[in-house]
């Protein structure tokens, strides 16, 4: 039997993993720190709770909390960390760099050292595509995991830094860790503040899609299921020190994903609006995860269209789910056209 300590895992990834891993490996026992941020909801995992209430712990905190962090891992002694914990808007990051620098560079870096003075036997850290910049659109080019970091936000900058430490604590201090920098994912329990379920929210309540003008920059996008089958893989087979890529290949553009919500509910381009584009938003990210593929055997297996027709129905069979996270969105994209 294993014992994850799961940071983060009151989030749209972590709550996702968290149920994938109980479900496949139901002996084992999963510990979920998260300090329940705006983005944090405890109703993700009630489903968990319900199914696997005996392997699973929740405790409220935070992982720039030494204390705390270290007697969670001296008392339950977990196998693996997987750290999830993050702040990851982009927009929220423009208008609020502290908090992005304070979790994703500062407390990661202090759940590192907890994990090294009680001397954890594995530390997978969870990071973005983010972390490489961006691609131009008219080019035939992909990251690998030795491009180099040219972040272009505060959030990117701050995911970039903890990469950076997290490799720094394997070459300074032997912590055997593991990275992954994923591409964009979708999927369900996702926070209403991303693209997909708030494009797909905004139809339902009969409001405009808020598209930033430069609507076909494009992402790649992997469903979260897929990713959690390879976090799960880089845990079981993946080697100590590397980094994996998890990448889908498949490439869609906003307008596409707008286009393809409002054909889901049955609404017309009139739900379409325009505002001007955040700092630094990003043209195009792809991922070369011919690493992950051809080393450890992971293909992804949620076709693009598919899944994100599921994840629409969703969010349409799930409003009691939604409406109560609503008043919690921080930043209203409809904002830009004023800054």
């Amino acid at each position: 039997m294993t014992t994850l300590l799961v940071t983060g895992g009151a989030g749209f990834i972590g709550s996702n993993f968290i149920r994938h891993w109980l479900t496949n490996h139901p002996r084992d026992s999963v510990i979920n720190l998260d300090r329940l941020t705006y983005a944090g909801n405890l109703a993700n995992l009630d489903d968990v709770v319900k199914n696997h209430g005996k392997n699973y712990k929740f405790v409220k905190g935070d992982i720039g909390n030494f204390d705390l962090v270290f007697y969670l891992l001296k008392t339950y002694q977990p196998d693996v960390i997987v750290n999830f914990a993050a702040e990851t808007h982009n927009s929220r990051s423009v208008l609020h760099p502290k908090v992005f620098y304070e979790t994703n560079v500062l407390g990661t870096q202090t759940l590192l050292e907890a994990a090294r003075q009680a001397g954890i036997g594995r530390f997978h850290h969870i990071s973005t595509c983010e972390v490489y910049g961006d691609l131009p659109l008219d080019v035939d080019e992909s990251f690998s995991e030795t491009s180099p970091f040219r972040p272009r936000t505060p959030y990117n900058a701050s995911k970039a830094a903890a990469d950076l430490a997290v490799r720094a604590y394997h070459e300074t201090y032997q912590l055997p860790v593991t990275v992954s920098n994923c591409s964009n994912n979708y999927g369900p329990y996702q926070f209403p503040e991303k693209v997909i379920p708030h494009f797909t929210i905004q139809g339902l309540r009969g409001q405009q899609l808020t598209l930033y003008k430069s609507s076909h920059h494009q992402r790649e996008w992997l469903h979260v299921d897929d990713h959690c089958r390879a976090i799960e893989l880089i845990l079981e087979h993946g080697e100590i020190g590397e980094v994996y890529n998890v990448g889908s290949g498949v490439e869609a553009d906003v307008e596409m994903i707008a286009d393809f919500v409002l054909s889901v509910l049955e609404l017309d381009e009139s739900y379409k609006t325009y505002v001007e584009d955040r700092p630094g938003h990003d043209r195009r990210y792809l991922l070369d995860s011919t690493k992950l593929r051809t080393t450890l055997g992971w293909e992804p297996m949620v076709p693009f269209e598919h899944g994100l027709r599921e994840t629409i129905r969703w969010y349409v069979d799930h409003p009691e789910w939604w409406k109560p996270l609503l008043d919690k969105i921080e930043i209203k994209e409809e904002s830009w056209k004023n800054e």
